[in-house]
């Protein structure tokens, strides 16, 4: 019980450094900022879930402590609970009986990896949506505080009077671009939560595997799914968008949580249905890079991974392909 203690005190001091990081401005801070949940689920994948509690509640303190209980509430609001919540899960595992077992016992069934990244996604959208009062409670206070949020900011970075029109190089209407901006900001930080999510959970799992302390088997993530009702969700989410007020703008922020999810699910689907194939690693490797050089090929990954889930895409390629030969 010590250990794990000691552990989660020395993850929490780790994370609030990167959570604090951001104070100083600079584009690596930013960074460094959306790694802070990195160290508490290292120590709830390798130790335990109730280490990376610890850390939470440690970092959070720290951090309330020399910079005000803001602070405290948006680090467990943002990293410490979001990090917790998703190393145990990780975690998670129950006996199922199986012939392999043995007479008598029992295997584990381990929390399944599409679900860690469906939760993965709503933990994002909450991220986003437990923001949004700092802008007001309903959809025109909202737009309108998030507008002079982002005049404030282009006047700082401009250093432009009060009274003076902001003026950007290369933009001719900025009113026009701060409009733009007030509408995509909501989902694009959906979207930036749910692949830090993600990732920071793949990165932990990866360091303790290496380590040697994760006591999970790793998943096979090309074979992953999604519970039905998550498309379901998705296209009641969708639909919801395109309402106006604040229903809309909760409802975008999920829409796109969900969306990059299921991205990540179509990467699994490309992984599965190119097994085999000679000119593999180059077709996987040019998807990668122009999602990482465009984006919107994203959304092509999105589409596969639901009509993988409609139609059953991995498992129809599965039986034209047939059973491996035999060596």
């Amino acid at each position: 019980m010590i250990q794990i203690a000691l552990i989660g005190i020395s993850a929490g001091a780790a994370a609030a450094l990167l959570f604090a990081s951001v104070m100083s401005g600079s584009w690596l801070s930013i960074a460094l900022f959306y790694l802070a949940p990195l160290p508490l689920m290292i120590a709830g994948l390798g130790w335990s879930h109730w280490s990376a509690l610890v850390g939470a509640l440690f970092a959070a303190a720290a951090l309330g402590a020399m910079f005000g209980p803001l602070y405290l509430v948006a680090f467990l609001a943002v990293a410490g609970v979001p990090a917790w919540w998703l190393g145990y899960l990780a975690m998670l595992a129950r006996p199922v009986e199986a012939p392999a077992a043995g007479p008598g016992g029992a295997a584990l069934e381990w929390y399944p990896p599409g679900r860690l990244v469906v939760w993965a996604s709503v933990v994002a959208a909450a991220i986003v949506l437990v923001t949004i009062p700092n802008f007001g409670l309903d959809g025109e206070s909202f737009r309108s505080g998030l507008r002079a949020a982002l005049t404030r900011m282009l006047r700082v970075e401009t250093g432009g009077a009060a009274d003076q029109p902001i003026s950007l190089p290369g933009v001719s209407n900025v009113q026009r671009l701060i409009e733009f901006m007030v509408v995509v900001i909501p989902p694009a930080a959906a979207v930036l939560a749910t692949l830090t999510s993600i990732f920071n959970l793949w990165i932990a799992g990866r360091v303790v595997k290496f380590s040697g302390r994760l006591t999970r088997p790793w998943p096979d993530i090309p074979a992953m799914t999604f519970p039905p009702t998550t498309a379901a969700a998705l296209a009641l989410a969708v639909a919801l968008s395109f309402l106006d007020g604040m229903l809309g703008i909760v409802a975008g922020v999920l829409s796109a949580s969900l969306l990059i999810a299921y991205g990540v699910l179509g990467f699994a689907v490309l992984h599965a249905i190119t097994r085999g194939m000679g000119a593999r690693p180059f077709l996987i490797g040019s998807v990668y890079a122009a999602v990482f050089v465009f984006g919107w090929p994203m959304l092509v990954l999105s589409l596969l991974g639901l009509l993988d889930g409609i139609v059953g895409l991995r498992a129809r390629v599965a039986r034209k392909r047939g059973p491996p030969a035999m060596s």
